[in-house]
């Protein structure tokens, strides 16, 4: 099945790497023992042995010190597990209740907590930024102009992030409001609503701009509407708030590319950058997570959003946006990249930050979803490659 475009001009431009990548998958690490949770389905037996074994082969031929995957099929989360180890350091060993820096996997969690406030019409997408945060002020003129649905889609013109300052991080409730703030010196890179460029830092701007709205903090508003809704316990937008003996270490690339990865002198985390990067989760969270969204905003009697939200969501706003690596076509949706493989229908996000790289896909036609969370942002492509494997080993099986 084919998403279904709005008749507008093809908007084509030059998508990020990172985000390439979530459309496919990416990588894994060293040994170690994997722990798993088991299989909830008989049917699925044959497909965890073959998933077992082949991702311990790609996760031994790669660099990644430590990676969980979780694979949801038909309302189930039919496989979690974890490889290798939280810390070269300091070891630990990574099991599916490991959390992971989500990185920008954090956006559409921006994105659902806006759309949760349309249904309470306390705003409209066309509204303008100011009228809700009358300090947002770039050096471009035209930023009076800027709407909630251009900073969804990625077609407002702003800049993205240049320094996430993880070595100097903010954690008090006021760090957005600061942040939205210093941005007076930006200027717009084009017109407004005429293409596509990635910017972090219209998320950051929508998160206090949510605060503004609810009258919570964004990390508040995230936990009270969405977290603790949908069961995930162990989530939290805020890294005080989640168990540090769950946490795995960030991990880069050896000095001048040379040697084993080595453990990041800052772990990423500025509240500051909270909407666009700072979610810290799970498999299993996250295997919860993906099926709220492919039952339209409902799991176990608790519903997040209307089920028709999910076409606004999921209705493609920019078309033909280009991949990077091998001219693939993706669309915009509200946060959301939205595709096709093999006849289905993809909603997907990616995300990487210093030290981690992670994948989230959906196939909601067909019931079915990956997770992939690794600690390593160096030149890998496991990620990638344990997405499809179980893309095509679960799909495949139908």
């Amino acid at each position: 099945m084919k998403w279904t475009v709005p008749a507008r001009p093809v908007v084509r431009i030059w998508i990020l790497t990172l985000l390439i990548l979530s459309l496919l998958g990416c990588t894994p690490t060293p040994t170690t023992t994997p722990t798993a949770t088991p299989i909830t389905s008989l049917n699925y037996s044959d497909i965890s042995a073959k998933l077992d074994r082949e991702i311990e082969r790609l996760f031994q031929q790669s660099d990644i010190p430590g990676l969980a995957i979780g694979v949801v099929k038909d309302q189930e989360l039919i496989y979690a597990k974890g490889y290798g180890v939280m810390n070269l350091k300091t070891g630990g060993e990574v099991t599916p209740r490991t959390l992971f820096h989500m990185a920008s996997i954090t956006k559409p969690f921006v994105a659902t907590s806006i759309v949760q406030l349309l249904e309470q019409n306390k705003l409209s997408l066309d509204d303008r930024i100011v009228d809700y945060l009358p300090y947002f002020e770039l050096k471009d003129e035209r930023y009076a102009t800027l709407t909630i649905r251009q900073f969804l889609t990625h077609s407002s013109g702003m800049p993205d992030v240049e320094d996430y300052r993880w070595d100097d991080p903010e954690y008090d409730e006021g760090a957005l409001e600061r942040f939205v703030r210093s941005l007076t010196d930006q200027e717009l890179l084009f017109e407004p609503g005429e293409k596509f460029t990635y910017s972090n830092m219209a998320f950051e701007v929508l998160g206090d701009l949510i605060a503004k709205v609810s009258g919570q903090s964004f990390a508040d508003y995230v936990k009270d509407h969405i977290l603790q809704p949908l069961g995930m316990n162990d989530s939290s937008i805020l890294i005080r708030e989640v168990d540090p003996a769950l946490l795995a270490s960030g991990h880069v690339e050896g000095w001048l590319g040379i040697g084993k990865p080595r453990v990041t002198e800052h772990y990423a985390y500025n509240r500051r950058h909270g909407p666009s990067s700072c979610l810290y989760s799970n498999v299993i969270d996250m295997s919860r997570w993906a099926i709220a969204n492919m039952n339209r905003g409902e799991l176990e009697g608790r519903r997040i959003l209307d089920a028709s939200s999910y076409d606004l969501l999921w209705t493609p706003a920019l078309e033909g946006v280009r991949v990077t690596d091998d001219n693939r076509q993706v669309h915009v949706g509200l946060s959301w990249f939205l595709s096709e493989i093999a006849g289905y229908q993809i909603v997907t996000h990616g995300g990487t930050d210093t030290g981690y790289r992670t994948n989230f896909v959906m196939y909601p036609e067909a019931g079915f979803a990956v997770i992939v969370l690794s600690n390593y942002s160096g030149p890998d492509n496991t990620v990638a490659e344990v997405t499809r494997l179980a893309r095509e080993l679960v799909l495949g099986s139908e």
